[in-house]
């Protein structure tokens, strides 16, 4: 039986001798820098569309509570940041994808959010890349966030649509959590070809990871003024950027 941990996106290239694997802190600050590098993503006046997406098969189980904390720290500072609508998107079980109604206020999304449960299954992130350049062909999306642990589809179909949605303008942040090598080498190009970042989703670095999940959703809200705000509020590694923007 092949071990599910090992055998996600195809093989892994062993790391060369003499080099030493990127440590959490090199991944936030690389993706901290991509946030604060990227263009506004909404004109004044409009309104910024962020589709939030979310794995939610077995393997995520041991975390899902904590992870939800989290998130709802994020969509109540996107809420008072104004100007942003969210769909969330989730998958689970066999062959189960489902979308929600862009919402507007954070409150409706936390419903929505809160009401998933976990269910075994097999990644979909076929579907969500999908889904999402679907959605920004019948009206701009400026940002897509995908939380996930684990990759088990061919990568190169989702590099290829990965690459689409770049050349439309839609930055995936994607949150690896657990590590898994072949899922994070996956998930990186997958960023890499639309512009945005990845970064480690640590829970036991919660604090860090609220501040890197709401910067994107006061980007996609706000464009970089809006960051620069929010990081003199809150300091820290957005703080960081505030005093870069200058």
């Amino acid at each position: 039986m092949v071990d599910r941990k090992t055998r996600q996106g195809g093989p892994v290239t062993p790391q060369a001798e003499g080099t030493r694997a990127p440590r959490a802190a090199d991944e936030v600050a690389s993706f901290l820098a991509k946030v604060r590098s990227a263009p506004p993503p909404v004109p004044d006046g409009q309104r910024g569309r962020l589709v939030f997406a979310m794995d939610a098969t077995m393997s995520r189980a041991p975390t899902w509570d904590r992870a939800m904390a989290i998130q709802a720290d994020m969509f109540q500072e996107a809420g008072r940041v104004g100007g942003l609508d969210i769909q969330l998107v989730f998958f689970r079980g066999h062959g189960e994808c489902r979308s929600s109604k862009w919402v507007r206020r954070s409150a409706d999304l936390l419903g929505l959010m809160t009401a998933v449960q976990v269910r075994g299954g097999l990644t979909q992130i076929g579907k969500v890349l999908s889904h999402t350049l679907r959605e920004t062909q019948k009206e701009r999306v400026n940002a897509l966030v995908y939380i996930g642990d684990m990759c088990e589809e061919d990568p190169d179909p989702l590099c290829a649509t990965a690459a689409q949605l770049g050349l439309r303008g839609v930055k995936a942040f994607m949150f690896h959590e657990g590590g898994n090598p072949a899922a994070a080498q996956t998930f990186r190009e997958i960023a890499r070809l639309t512009g945005g970042a990845y970064a480690p989703f640590d829970l036991g670095a919660a604090d860090q990871l609220r501040e890197l999940l709401t910067a994107v959703a006061v980007y996609a809200a706000g464009g970089r003024r809006a960051l620069a705000d929010y990081g003199k509020r809150t300091g820290g590694d957005v703080l960081r950027i505030a005093h870069q923007l200058r």
